[in-house]
């Protein structure tokens, strides 16, 4: 499944970036982020409590960035298994400047398997982009406060 979209961030793009890569706005932003603890190398370790429809479960997992080119671009790898099956998604995040802050683009490959991929793929899209949408919504909250 290919989920992509833009979202307008009325910040400085270096303030953005430095966010987008702080675990600490990461874990406010995220919806149903529980946890969110730095590895090293780029890479963290996540709890997620998500409930798409009837299947509704918590989901361990990792998070990885690479490919970072400051402050256009980085790659987002994630994967998580809990109780509804599995996730897993490679994600290209870049940061362009634009007339008063930054448009955020995003293009992502996901991968559900298990439960969750019972709900059907119509209903996992809107899901994901809703999410989407809450993570962005908050990331900007949180920067322009």
């Amino acid at each position: 499944m290919k989920i992509e979209g833009t979202y307008d961030v009325p910040v400085p793009r270096k303030k953005v970036w430095d966010a987008f890569l702080s675990p600490a706005q990461l874990k406010k932003a995220i919806p149903g982020c529980e946890k969110l603890e730095a590895l090293g190398n780029d890479e963290f370790k996540a709890t997620l409590k998500i409930g798409v429809a009837a299947v509704k479960g918590t989901f361990e997992g990792r998070v990885k960035l690479s490919d970072k080119k400051p402050p256009e671009s980085y790659r987002l790898a994630a994967e998580g298994s809990g109780g509804p099956g599995f996730v897993k998604a490679d994600t290209l995040i870049t940061l362009t400047e634009i007339d008063g802050g930054t448009r955020v683009s995003y293009s992502a490959d996901v991968q559900v398997g298990g439960l969750i991929a019972g709900v059907g793929q119509r209903m996992l899209g809107g899901v994901s982009k809703m999410m989407a949408e809450q993570f962005f919504g908050k990331m900007s909250d949180l920067l322009k406060a």
